[in-house]
């Protein structure tokens, strides 16, 4: 068995494309432009999928939204977590988008060239890195953390940063399984190498 991330592989035709805007009826047209006019400037990845229930997108648009620009973790953090969860389901797409983000805002290459690898001890974590790994891992393969792993978080971040962490984790587990499904594909020309399959 081999985990295969979307859009690697023999068949990577997009399901679901974004509709042409003729197609599109009132509603989708209106969470569209309410995308074009926010924070992402324009309907980009999970959204594209998404728009078939534009009332759905508009809700888990303003989850992310939150999530990723007002969110009381720091930057580095939230981006290095997303960055673990889209090696994890498999998305191309976020690794694309995130991956340089992460880079950018301070996580070491190593680290995410592990990460990329799968591998279960990256190198070059800094202490809060290595706390978010552990949790975001943790998280991911058992549903559940261990109590030091809850402790060390919550020393961290507090309370606050512990919900937001545990959310931040699974949003993108969502919008990564709708692009799945959707095989919605990587940004064209991102420069980032496509993540592998792993042995499963």
């Amino acid at each position: 068995m081999t985990t295969t991330p979307q859009g690697f592989g023999p068949d990577t035709r997009e399901r679901l494309p974004l509709p042409p805007a003729e197609a599109m009826n009132d509603a989708q047209r209106a969470a569209a432009q309410a995308l074009i006019d926010g924070p992402r400037k324009g309907v980009k990845g999970p959204f594209i999928p998404l728009l078939r229930s534009p009332v759905l997108m508009e809700r888990l648009a303003r989850v992310g939204e939150y999530l990723r620009f007002e969110s009381a973790l720091p930057t580095r953090i939230n981006e290095f977590v997303t960055a673990v969860v889209a090696r994890h389901v498999g998305n191309q797409f976020e690794w694309a988008i995130h991956q340089p983000l992460a880079l950018a805002a301070g996580v070491d290459a190593r680290a995410l060239d592990d990460v990329a690898a799968g591998s279960l001890c990256p190198r070059k974590l800094a202490e809060d890195e290595r706390a978010a790994w552990a949790f975001a891992s943790e998280l991911l393969h058992t549903h559940g953390v261990s109590e030091p792993t809850y402790q060390d978080a919550l020393a961290l971040w507090g309370e606050q940063g512990v919900v937001e962490l545990t959310t931040l984790i699974g949003y993108f587990a969502c919008v990564s399984w709708v692009m799945n499904v959707a095989r919605t594909p990587a940004p064209a020309g991102s420069g980032v190498a496509p993540l592998a399959g792993l042995p499963g």
